[in-house]
């Protein structure tokens, strides 16, 4: 057993998230609320469907969050426009500041983590983390993700 590294990740998750976890107990919202977010305002225009399958959640559970997220106006929920069954996700400025806020305290974090490593050893990290990430997963998400960090790596 990797004893060393499973310890290891769960307190850097614990405190990782710990830092915006406080920022939004002040706004009565959550991790859930967090990921939200952070998705919605990354990827402009994002359907519920496709959040639902990045997040893991249950379309009750993306409900709730959501719903609290639409009516104090951190996002807004326009239909597409090709085909107005989609509801599509956009962060509100309010959101915006909320998002960067919060990224703000964590890029905090990650700055001070690799403070002490030699400037190469980002990549390893991200490699590692990449690793991680089980890469059989659909998730259109993902998939822009992989792409973006393919192409930070060819510049």
């Amino acid at each position: 057993m990797r004893w060393d590294i499973i310890e290891l990740l769960f307190f850097a998750y614990r405190d990782f998230v710990g830092d915006p976890d406080q920022e939004l107990e002040a706004f009565g919202f959550g991790r859930a609320h967090h990921r939200v977010m952070h998705f919605v305002y990354r990827y402009p225009g994002l359907k519920v469907a496709d959040l639902l399958d990045v997040l893991r959640i249950t379309k009750q559970s993306l409900g709730r969050v959501l719903k609290q997220l639409l009516d104090e106006g951190y996002i807004v929920q326009k239909t597409g426009d090709n085909d107005r069954r989609q509801r599509l996700l956009y962060a509100t400025p309010k959101g915006e500041a909320l998002v960067q806020k919060l990224a703000g305290l964590q890029t905090t974090r990650i700055t001070k983590a690799l403070a002490e490593m030699a400037p190469q050893d980002a990549e390893t990290v991200k490699r590692f983390l990449r690793a991680m990430i089980d890469r059989d997963d659909p998730d259109k998400v993902l998939e822009t993700i992989f792409a973006s960090v393919n192409q930070d790596a060819k510049e």
